[in-house]
Formats: C-alpha cells, structure tokens, sequence
C-alpha cells in the first residue's frame, strides 16, 4: 500500500495569523521526523495566500519579511525533493490587507461561488505563480474546504493549466453549509483512487482526470467529547504552535458531531493523530492501494508530531511513501 503525506500549507484566518506560527516553525517540526527517514511530503500551497503577499509586500515591510520566509521555505523543500501541488482557498480574491493586519471576507469561500471565467482565470493565475517559484512541474489539486462540486467548470481550468489529479475527496465526508459544500457520502471503501471526468465522485474509466481520496476513519461522539475536555484543559503537549485559530464550524455541526456518528479524514493534526494508526490497519485489512494522510501545520502538536513518528517509523513504513508525480 502507497502512503501519500499531503499537507495544506496554510494560515489560520482568525486573530493575526503569522506564517511563523502557522506554517514555518511546524513545518521544521515534522522536517526533523521525515528527513532522516529520506520520507518526501507533498505540500499544497494555498497559492492565493502568495498571490496577496505579492500584492501587498512593497507597501508593507513586514509582509515582505513573510514572503520571503514562506516561499524561501518552499524553495528549500522543493530542492530536498519535497512536492508542491495547487491549493485554492479563493477566499483570497476579496482579502486586504491594511495598518491593522488581514481582512478577510469569507464570503466567497469555495470556487462555486464564482463565474466559470473568473474560475479559469484563478486556477490559470495560480498555477502560474506556483511553477514560477518552485519550478516544479503542478500537477495535482486540492479544493479548499473539500469543496470542490460542481466539479466541471474547475475541471475545465484544470485541464487547461495540465492539472490532472486530484486528492479533495474522502469516503463518506458531508457538510453542506453557506461557506462549504461537499457531499461524498456514497464513496465507500471500495477503491482508494479512480478515474472521472465531470463528476470526481462518479467514475469513468476514460476519465482525463484520476481520483486520489483522501483517507477517512468513522469516528463516534466520545472522540468528540474528549477532544473538547483536552482543549479546555489546555494541556500542554496538546496545544498547537499556532498562536491563531480556526474559523469555528456552525453549532449546529458541533452538536451533530457530538450527537452521532461521523466521518473524519485521516490527518496528523492535533487530537485525530491518535487514529493514525488504526485507521492505516483498516486500509490495509481492505486491500486498498492508496492511503492518504492529510496535516495541517497551523494544527499540528507536540502530541500529533509523537503520534506521526511512531507511524511513520513502524514497520519500515517510510519506504511505502510516495508523491503524486509518481503518479503521474
């Protein structure tokens, strides 16, 4: 079985967010797990993120200092033989920035809520910016928020810029909101990856385009309800070194989390790291081809950094590692 360890390399949106805190310092964090196991992570940048740090940066110092941090990391990652894969939050495209710091307006928050033009257009300039600071060849996509439907108009940009795989997709996710829209709730765990062409959750064997899901694991309320004691608790190792935080999910989907079963992707951050390794056991009991990890870094912990590397250095796991260009 391949692991793919994806990454969405991102700021928090709330209280003031640092790429040091976000980005940076827990990027160097799980660095000094992977690189002496010769593991490659697949990082996807959250490209609009750059295109305003461009935007902004000769009328603000500090947000020079901030490009170069980020995109000088990115640089190095990329020559260690780390990849870079598109990311789009087009949230970005009605963010400021001013004396007081972001401003951001959420309110087109997926790509469905712009036109098809003004959809080929973002996903055309992102890319551009992408390769032009890596160098690296953009072949994989991931929607932010996992709202990626309806999939054809974003489909046809991707097409247009050789972006043919994608990796937004998790077996039995759901959440349809103002702000997010997915709905993958009959992809089961049949197939890990699959071919499409219109419809990422239908497949098509002829499809241009090939499905890499995202893994997931069921996840029952007391996960929930202990997850909500460690934060009150603020117990130390299960605090992020992010000092910003999430925009919160609508009371209403706390309280059906809370309430009823659910489903959850297989990720590094903070408290889920703890389901890493069952959830690994599950795919591999299925016979499955791909299982596919996704972090956060603004998320990741003392505790989900320990919980990834005894992962990761079980069983010579690092040798099962691989990126989407191999893939390709």
């Amino acid at each position: 079985m391949k692991i793919l360890i994806t990454l969405d390399y991102e700021l928090f949106y709330e209280n003031n967010p640092k790429p040091e805190d976000c980005i940076i310092k827990p990027m160097q964090e799980i660095l000094k797990i992977v690189d002496p196991l010769g593991v490659k992570l697949v990082l996807f940048v959250d490209v609009g993120y750059l295109k305003c740090l461009e935007k902004y940066k000769s009328a603000f110092p500090e947000l020079e200092k901030d490009y170069q941090l980020v995109t000088g990391q990115m640089k190095e990652l990329c020559a260690n033989g780390h990849e870079v894969q598109l990311h789009i939050h087009p949230h970005w495209e009605d963010t400021i920035y001013n004396e007081k710091g972001w401003d951001f307006d959420l309110t087109r928050y997926k790509l469905s809520d712009f036109t098809d033009e003004e959809t080929l257009a973002i996903v055309t300039e992102y890319t551009e910016i992408l390769h032009r600071i890596t160098g690296q060849e953009i072949t994989s996509f991931r929607a932010g928020g996992w709202s990626a439907q309806p999939f054809e108009p974003i489909g046809k940009a991707l097409l247009q810029n050789g972006v043919t795989i994608d990796s937004t997709v998790y077996p039995r996710g759901l959440l349809k909101s103002k702000d997010q829209w997915f709905d993958f709730k009959n992809i089961g765990f049949e197939k890990s990856s699959w071919r499409f062409s219109k419809d990422l959750v239908k497949e098509d064997k002829n499809g241009s385009f090939l499905e890499v899901a995202i893994s997931s694991f069921k996840v029952l309320p007391f996960f929930f309800w202990r997850f909500v004691a460690v934060r009150l608790l603020k117990i130390s190792e299960h605090v992020s070194y992010s000092k910003s935080s999430a925009v919160g999910p609508s009371k209403l989907h706390i309280l059906r989390l809370l309430l009823w079963p659910s489903y959850s992707v297989v990720a590094i951050d903070g408290f889920k790291a703890r389901y890493l390794e069952n959830a690994y056991q599950f795919y591999k009991k299925k016979n499955l081809e791909d299982f596919v990890i996704i972090g956060h870094p603004k998320a990741f912990t003392p505790f989900s950094m320990k919980k990834f590397k005894q992962f990761i250095e079980k069983e010579n796991r690092a040798k099962q590692v691989v990126v989407f260009s191999e893939y390709k």
